[in-house]
């Protein structure tokens, strides 16, 4: 496969070296721009046509959440291109933000994991292709601060039921967790769809009902996170 296009971009000048040299040495990652705020950013996502943009989320010109709203303007003008925000910060309000519109091609990993090359270009070859990857330590805020009404519901779900939200929570697809349980994708399908259902997770949740069904079950379950 043809290497992804990535435009970077962070304020501070040690990690925007640090993460586009790994970038850059990459066979798999075709380094398009790298920039220092949020405007540079913009002019080079219109310039350089990249697969994915990975960000830092506090930056100029705002100082607050300037990569959250370059993922937001994505999501309006070129939707197929993911994005993978990064931040010191495991803030429950960013994650919100940065899913309010769904889950799919996005990713919110925390600068201190990014020394390990695999766990960032994996993130990048997720969200490319409509995946989407959130650190542990966000979803822990998540469930801290917004979903501690959830914490009964699992016990209305199956054990099989049971098995395939853990997959879930575990980040895998359909046709991993098929394969994982020896069932038909169809089959699975169906456990996910009655899943949402006991859950209470409606198409129009704010937060994916693939997420927040994986941050109830977390919630519940602290041993398989």
């Amino acid at each position: 496969m043809p290497p992804l296009r990535v435009a970077f971009a962070d304020d501070s000048y040690l990690v925007r070296e640090a993460i586009s040299h790994l970038l850059a040495t990459d066979e798999r990652i075709e380094l398009v721009a790298v920039c220092d705020n949020g405007d540079a950013l913009r002019a080079a996502i219109a310039d350089g046509e990249p697969d994915v943009v990975v960000t830092d989320i506090r930056m100029p010109p705002s100082g607050d959440d300037e990569g959250i709203r370059v993922a937001t303007m994505l999501r309006e003008t070129r939707p197929g291109v993911g994005v993978v925000v990064v931040s010191q910060y495991a803030d429950p309000r960013y994650g919100l933000a940065l899913l309010g519109d769904g889950s799919d091609g996005r990713a919110y990993l925390l600068k201190e994991r990014l020394n390990d090359r695999e766990h960032l270009i994996s993130a990048i070859q997720a969200v490319a292709t409509g995946g989407s990857v959130i650190d542990p330590k966000v979803v822990e805020a998540l469930i801290a601060t917004h979903v501690h009404e959830e914490q009964s519901a699992l016990a209305d779900l199956t054990q099989r039921e049971l098995e395939i939200l853990s997959l879930i929570a575990q980040g895998q697809s359909n046709q991993a967790i098929a394969e994982s349980l020896v069932l038909t994708k169809r089959a699975v399908e169906k456990h996910i769809n009655a899943i949402f259902v006991k859950l209470g997770l409606t198409q129009n949740e704010d937060v994916s009902r693939r997420v927040k069904a994986a941050l109830i079950y977390l919630s519940e379950e602290p041993h398989s996170a």
